[in-house]
């Protein structure tokens, strides 16, 4: 769409002329951000909410069970469970429950919405949180089982006094790497070969100036090598087989949300990959990903291995690690499974 963006009305009508287009691709169709689209329907059934996590996550729980969405361009991870057990931090916050587990930076959530919407045959109920750049970081959506009373309550206590002011929404940047050009190489296999906690990894990242994918793409095949691109279904289906407790991180630059246990009912429809568990929903594009990598990183017993495939910008779409417990060496099980995945014809990039 050209010209001059829509005004609110505008945008409405649009959802009613295209009403089996999902909110997310009826937005970039109209040249706005997903936040200008949901914030287009304050006052019909919608209306703001802080991103205050103290006064937010804590609360969750009261709701029950619930669909928990966090996406990026080329995936989207849900987890049904109930929001238990939260960790407040001041530069980030942590959901550790059974089913819902999370890592969230605080610094990005910009914009809450309480999300009522009426389809004619049901009713659906949300809250929905996104970034100053009205990307979607992560969204709460009530299930049949869910408490509408206990949502309808929370609401009105997050609602903001005034939610008519407009959203300061401000083009998306791309991340500048000063090192990516030129990798400090034996200072990063240095930094590498010495790590005892993967959670050491991003301080790595941020001292060489380095991206992640300049990083696993440059440190040799001692600790990285590249997986064919088609490699994610095999993974899912070999762990599948054998009742393999993986981990599964799909994130954004607000949240990252973390499956852990196995997967069972995996299926391909068109360019995505899909698990449909009770309780995990992964939807994969497979046609977007431009490198798979199995990566190695020391820790204070032995190593662990990832698995992680990249869009081609070099973001990061997804990661799968074996699930194990924190002090013990990761199962041989995962990492005989990670070693027999089919290899790209150049295991280094160019």
């Amino acid at each position: 769409m050209t010209g001059a963006r829509p005004n609110a009305a505008a945008i409405r009508q649009a959802k009613i002329d295209n009403p089996k287009m999902r909110e997310r691709e009826l937005a970039a169709s109209l040249g706005i951000s997903e936040a200008e689209y949901v914030d287009a329907w304050v006052g019909h059934g919608v209306f703001r909410i802080t991103t205050d996590f103290a006064r937010v996550f804590p609360r969750i729980e009261e709701l029950g069970p619930v669909t928990a969405l966090t996406r990026n361009e080329n995936a989207v991870h849900e987890k049904i469970g109930i929001y238990d057990n939260f960790r407040a931090g001041k530069h980030a916050s942590m959901m550790l429950g059974a089913q819902i587990d999370m890592r969230m930076f605080p610094r990005h959530w910009a914009y809450g919405f309480a999300v009522e919407n009426d389809t004619g045959e049901s009713v659906k109920r949300s809250f929905q949180f996104f970034d100053v750049h009205g990307e979607a970081l992560h969204k709460i959506h009530l299930r049949a089982d869910s408490n509408v009373e206990a949502w309808k309550k929370l609401a009105l206590e997050l609602a903001l006094k005034d939610d008519a002011s407009p959203l300061a929404i401000t083009p998306a940047q791309a991340d500048r790497f000063e090192n990516d050009l030129d990798v400090p190489l034996e200072e990063l296999k240095t930094r590498w070969s010495a790590m005892t906690d993967t959670h050491q990894f991003p301080g790595i990242l941020n001292t060489l100036k380095l991206s992640r994918h300049k990083a696993v793409s440059s440190i040799g095949s001692d600790y990285a090598w590249k997986l064919d691109r088609a490699a994610v279904l095999p993974l899912l289906e070999g762990s599948a087989a054998v009742a393999l407790p993986i981990m599964c991180f799909v994130g954004n630059r607000g949240c990252i949300q973390i499956h852990s246990g196995p997967v069972q009912r995996i299926a391909t429809m068109g360019p995505w990959l899909n698990v449909m568990d009770e309780t995990f929903h992964l939807h994969l594009r497979q046609d977007r990903i431009a490198e798979v990598w199995a990566v190695r990183k020391p820790v204070d017993k032995g190593h662990v291995t990832s698995v992680e495939a990249f869009d081609g910008n070099g973001e990061l779409i997804i990661q799968f690690f074996g699930k194990r417990i924190e002090g013990q060496d990761e199962r041989g099980a995962w990492r005989s499974l990670v070693e027999s995945l089919p290899v790209s014809s150049t295991s280094q990039a160019a």
